[in-house]
């Protein structure tokens, strides 16, 4: 299911409705909810894998707990591991009234993966997943607001929300299937009710418009001039001071004036595309059975995985989310047609490569994670 859709069912109204509103509560589908992060994922998590701090962490009335009340060490090969959750631990203090946080979520659960690497691309912001288990009657953390913006997902119990806004105050009741909009620096905190609550954070980092004009001066501002020392004397003279600022603001101002806003954005869209988390799920089995792909393999793409090509002269690249693929310019056509397909086989690209070619073609796409081979 398409991440937007998930939590609105239109997205380009959702993705309209996020950044012009205060405040944005929508109701999803909770089985679609439940099935990025429920209980049992999380007693999963705590029980049957080696979580390790800081992917872990334990709050109880708004003080964060020390680690060592939830971990133990252990040995693996020989060689030392610390920080490892020790889930009966953690179980007792959420018998006492804590809140258990699931950091990074994004980084390990591949629902919140795939959730997270969709809105990034929807969005052009980098994003991040947390998620919170509440025992009845609790509340974690005290009043307080984050540097990010932030989707509220509740997937388990009941959370009522304290918010904080230009009109005031807001109580909001999240259920399972609630998911709740909360911009960069809203004051809010939460508390369970009669059950024991989960739900998920999304947090999207905003890159401004600030942080782009940044790109621009920075250039400008390499220039050695800059590093001379202010003149002696000029706490007596400040004209001094004045006229060699003022040079040297017309030499910035006209470095700053050659810059070409295209390019710019075309670096911007590059870093962006560039620097995500790898999409790999599967990619073990892909690479076991390259060198069996022949004309009449089924190919998809794979989910997840971004392409944006990019003209480089004779070259074309690929912009592929964690990295970029380097192909000749003469493959654009094949490639545009591949990128429409959601599968196709080898043979389907006939009438522009040679049977030698396109298996080339196909499985250097296969060895990159953009298509793959369905199971």
């Amino acid at each position: 299911m398409d991440a937007l859709a998930l939590l609105s069912g239109d997205a380009q109204t959702f993705v309209d409705k996020v950044w012009a509103t205060r405040l944005h509560v929508h109701r999803a589908d909770p089985a679609g909810l439940q099935a990025l992060l429920g209980v049992d994922d999380v007693d999963h998590l705590l029980t049957s894998t080696a979580l390790r701090t800081p992917a872990l962490r334990v709050a109880h009335d708004g003080q964060v707990v020390p680690s060592s009340r939830y971990t133990r060490s252990a040995t693996l090969a020989g060689v030392a591991l610390t920080g490892l959750v020790d889930a009966r631990k953690v179980f007792d203090l959420v018998d006492g009234g804590a809140t258990v946080v699931l950091q990074g979520l994004h980084r390990y659960w591949p629902p919140l993966t795939a959730l997270v690497g969709d809105l990034e691309i929807a969005l052009g912001h980098p994003g991040q997943a947390n998620a919170y288990l509440t025992p009845p009657g609790s509340q974690g953390f005290a009043l307080h607001s984050d540097t990010h913006d932030v989707f509220v997902l509740q997937t388990h119990g009941r959370k009522l929300w304290e918010i904080h806004d230009d009109d005031g105050r807001h109580d909001v009741l999240l259920e399972p299937g609630t998911c709740m909009y909360l911009p960069t620096g809203t004051p809010h905190a939460a508390r369970t009710q009669e059950t024991t609550s989960l739900h998920v954070t999304v947090g999207i980092h905003q890159i401004t418009w600030r942080d782009l004009v940044a790109r621009v001066t920075h250039q400008a501002l390499a220039q050695d001039s800059l590093d001379e020392a202010l003149p002696a004397g000029y706490l007596a003279d400040p004209e001094t001071l004045a006229s060699g600022l003022a040079r040297r603001l017309t030499s910035v101002a006209a470095a700053v004036g050659t810059v070409d806003p295209a390019v710019v954005a075309r670096e911007q869209v590059r870093e962006f595309l560039t620097t995500r988390r790898p999409v790999q799920r599967g990619g073990l089995r892909d690479r076991l059975v390259l060198a069996d792909i022949d004309d009449h393999t089924l190919l998809m793409r794979r989910p997840g995985r971004v392409c944006v090509p990019e003209p480089a002269g004779t070259r074309l690249r690929l912009l592929l989310g964690d990295r970029v693929l380097d192909v000749p310019a003469t493959l654009g056509p094949v490639l545009g047609h591949v990128l429409e397909q959601d599968q196709f086989i080898a043979a389907d690209l006939a009438g522009w490569l040679d049977p030698q070619s396109r298996l080339v073609l196909v499985r250097r796409l296969v060895r990159e994670g953009l298509l793959q081979v369905p199971a």
